[in-house]
């Protein structure tokens, strides 16, 4: 029988110095997002099965723990990503015209871990910008997702553009149409996948075979990746394709506006990842940081997230992990103790108005109860309450 304290796997407490850090950047990123005119809300933890893998989110399927509900026989699921549920607020709650800016904060589940050494209980923040079909709406997200991350002290920003139009053109500039879904599908992770002897097999097969140059177009596809010079070896190197020229020109002017903002970050391009799919619709970014393999931040367009919802809306943002940031933080830089006031306990009238006062003035005063002066925790006490003739004051110890 296994112990009581002991938590699931990849479950796992949050301690207090952690989760002070947690809770203080939660609050500079919602700051910086009201700041930018984002409201935020706090979608329920749990909802019916349904809503929540309603369209974009079958894909987390997989990912959603299942539930029966005792009051109405009804299967829930417990979240594994908000987005829905912010599309299902947007649609159907506000129901607003023009356009809505959206944020949130709050604990995402899922079912296993996305590596061995990955949490299932992320907690997850973000930003959506509903209403707005422009490219302004992209580079906002980006630009938000930017703020927060270099307001939270993160140096050596990289931000990788994508755009998941690009193998719908690419088919298309091969004269390829109804391209069976599981072949599809496999194109897609042989792309995202770098995998060339896979895209060679492929395009033997299916639909594919109609098109005699698509192993040479998609092998090409894979070398897309660097600086912005990729955009040019792509108009040379892809079809003659509407969505094609599109794609490249939006990924042209955000990459380009995106600079002059924030001439710092470095920005690249992959145009064969197209991680996410089934979920976005157009320009999609990942924001990585020194030190980190993994990417903090992911975002791009989604403007089919709502139409499940009865309300098609144009749709951008951004989420991450604010557990993922604050251990990177936690690695990259000392984190000091919280300064505080050490107070003696006492009944005396005047020393708990001393007290009040205080932390009426933001000041973290700590009580020393009686027999535990020398017991150690996470506040650096660098200040005392005394009594110095006669009024209690506050000196440096």
């Amino acid at each position: 029988m296994s112990s009581a304290w002991l938590l699931p796997e990849h479950i796992a407490d949050v301690l207090p110095a952690q989760a002070r850090r947690v809770e203080e950047l939660r609050r500079v990123w919602l700051d910086v997002a009201r700041c930018y005119g984002y409201e935020l809300v706090m979608p329920p933890m749990l909802e019916h099965l349904e809503s929540l893998l309603s369209g974009t989110g079958h894909a987390l399927g997989l990912k959603t723990f299942k539930l029966v509900d005792q009051l109405s026989g009804r299967t829930l699921g417990l979240r594994a990503d908000t987005t829905p549920q912010v599309a299902r607020i947007d649609a159907h709650l506000l129901n607003r015209e023009g356009v809505t800016r959206l944020c949130y904060c709050g604990p995402v589940l899922h079912t296993r871990p996305e590596g061995p050494h990955a949490t299932r209980e992320q907690l997850q923040l973000g930003a959506e910008i509903y209403g707005h079909a422009g490219l302004e709406a992209d580079l906002e997200a980006a630009e938000l997702a930017l703020e927060g991350l270099q307001v939270s002290a993160l140096q050596g920003l990289v931000v990788d553009f994508a755009d998941v139009r690009l193998v719908q053109g690419v088919l298309a500039g091969l004269g390829v149409t109804n391209l069976e879904p599981a072949l599809h599908d496999a194109l897609v992770e042989a792309l995202t996948n770098k995998d060339v002897a896979t895209l060679r097999e492929l395009a033997g097969q299916g639909a594919l075979r109609q098109a005699p140059d698509a192993a040479k177009v998609l092998v090409s596809l894979t070398t897309l990746f660097g600086g912005t010079e990729v955009l040019a070896r792509a108009r040379a190197l892809l079809p003659a394709h509407e969505l094609i020229h599109q794609a490249l020109a939006d990924l042209g002017w955000l990459a380009e506006h995106l600079q002059t903002s924030h001439p710092d970050v470095s920005i690249g391009f992959d145009l064969s990842d197209f991680s996410g799919y089934a979920y976005y619709s157009g320009i999609r970014f990942a924001v990585n940081g020194a030190g980190h393999a993994n990417a903090l931040v992911r975002g791009g367009r989604y403007d089919e997230v709502g139409a499940v919802f009865g309300r098609r809306r144009p749709a951008a943002g951004f989420s991450l992990d604010l557990k993922i940031l604050v251990g990177l933080l936690a690695s990259h830089q000392e984190q000091a103790a919280h300064t505080a006031v050490c107070a003696p306990w006492g009944s005396d009238p005047a020393l708990r108005q001393a007290i009040r006062e205080l932390r009426g003035q933001g000041h973290t005063v700590v009580c020393v109860l009686p027999g535990h002066e020398h017991d150690v925790q996470e506040f650096d006490c660098d200040r005392e309450l005394a009594l110095v003739d006669g009024r209690w004051s506050v000196r440096a110890l």
